[in-house]
């Protein structure tokens, strides 16, 4: 198995160059754009800090490609193949630093073969730099992280976010399913307004679980990794397995606290990252066979045996 430490290195390096951009731009007057949504904002320090970490990852490894929130919102496709890819959010809490309210991260992940070999997370306004290489552990500011480890759902504090979709079924499902998580009852329920920052309050102990639905794989892709390397399991929202192109997670202290959480929690559909059918329209995972997407579930249809699903290619 490959060694990307010294990847990992360099990554570390180019988030703190970007850090200074961000600290720079922190407090100076911003020019706001409208992206997907009038929640979906995007400044020029955004594109700013893409552009710095690319171009300096071109420069050191011309032959890896990139997944970066900008470029996406500009045209690229977000598609995860086997190559060394590098998956960037600039700035993950866009939102949170036009109007200056203290949680504003830079998101870096690594993967090869569709796998995370390591993330790295600067929380940039705490000056709290989270990072994990596969099978290594995780850190922040070089110190060992491990969750909470807690089992009863009932003492948990959990995370989530509000989120960009303001249509009557997203708003309709976000509400319901805080409602639900609150009747269980769990301690509490907060936003803090960064996904990959709240995945590192799991990974730390600051919190005992995150969920959300409808984030993107720049948002989370490196703090996913963070939290399973911190002892932390990460799962689809459903509770079934963690795919990053889905934008739905669950990311928890235990499986135990995850499946309490999947047990209660819906989804409302969003369209993958990858553009692929998505999970709820498909009724479950997917496999490619003969030219065709076939269900790897089963829906009970108004027949007498549980028929299989197949989905025409797009």
């Amino acid at each position: 198995m490959a060694d990307w430490g010294k990847c990992l290195d360099f990554g570390v390096s180019i988030a703190r160059q970007a850090r200074t951009v961000v600290l720079d731009a922190f407090e100076a007057q911003k020019v706001v754009s409208l992206k997907t949504s009038p929640a979906d904002l995007v400044t020029e320090t955004d594109q700013g800090v893409e552009n710095l970490l690319i171009s300096a990852i071109k420069e050191k490894y011309p032959t890896h490609k990139f997944i970066g929130e900008e470029s996406v919102a500009a045209g690229a496709s977000p598609v995860l193949t086997d190559s060394p890819t590098w998956i960037i959010d600039p700035i993950d809490g866009t939102t949170n630093f036009v109007h200056r309210f203290p949680f504003v991260a830079i998101s870096i992940a690594f993967a090869v073969n569709k796998q995370t070999e390591f993330g790295i997370v600067y929380s940039c306004m705490e000056d709290k730099l989270y990072r994990a290489q596969r099978g290594k552990g995780a850190f922040c500011n070089d110190i060992p992280l491990r969750t909470s480890g807690l089992e009863d759902i009932t003492k948990a504090l959990v995370v989530t976010e509000i989120g960009t979709e303001r249509d009557d079924l997203s708003l309709s499902t976000l509400t319901s399913n805080i409602y639900r998580l609150l009747k269980i009852p769990i301690h509490g329920i907060r936003a803090v307004g960064t996904a990959a920052v709240d995945m590192c309050l799991v990974a730390s102990a600051g919190a005992d679980a995150y969920y959300h639905v409808g984030m993107h794989c720049w948002d989370i892709a490196a703090s996913a990794l963070i939290v399973s390397e911190a002892g932390g399991v990460v799962h689809d929202i459903s509770g079934g397995k963690f795919d990053l192109m889905s934008r739905r997670v669950i990311a928890a202290s235990s499986r135990t606290v995850a499946r309490g959480i999947a047990q209660v929690v819906e989804a409302f559909p969003c369209e993958r990252d990858d553009g692929l059918p998505d999970a709820d329209q498909a009724i479950g995972a997917l496999t490619q066979r003969d030219g065709h997407w076939v269900s790897n579930d089963f829906l009970k249809l108004p027949c007498d045996k549980p028929c299989g699903i197949v989905i025409e290619s797009v």
